[in-house]
């Protein structure tokens, strides 16, 4: 899939977020790279052969303190090559990439894997 598609499906899943957490998402960057390094797997905790769609960095909005401020942005990046190799239905990879979008967001507002995973977002 060319990148300005695939950049044009991220789009689509932000669109969908309602106003009020839509207002919060221009503290964050969101960037889409063609895949994770080395460095991204090593601090998420994953090995060379396992598959990374998103990752998350910054400081969730429920750990942030007053002196926040003057910090780089927070920033989501979103994976291209694993979705594509991981969902070759374009209806799925769609909705994955829908799904990874949400789930990075969720960090940012301070939900955490485990609890993605009680709501069934995991």
């Amino acid at each position: 899939m060319e990148r300005t598609q695939f950049i044009r499906l991220v789009r689509r899943a932000l669109r969908d977020i309602p106003p009020p957490f839509k207002e919060q998402l221009r503290q964050i960057d969101i960037v889409v790279k063609r895949r994770p390094s080395e460095d991204d797997l090593r601090e998420a905790g994953l090995g060379p052969d396992e598959s990374m769609y998103g990752f998350y960095r910054g400081v969730p909005l429920t750990e942030r303190t007053s002196g926040y401020g003057m910090v780089p942005p927070d920033i989501i990046h979103i994976y291209q090559e694993p979705l594509e190799e991981d969902f070759r239905d374009e209806g799925e990879l769609v909705e994955e990439i829908r799904t990874t979008v949400l789930h990075e967001i969720a960090h940012f507002f301070g939900i955490d894997d485990d609890r993605l995973d009680e709501l069934g977002r995991g």
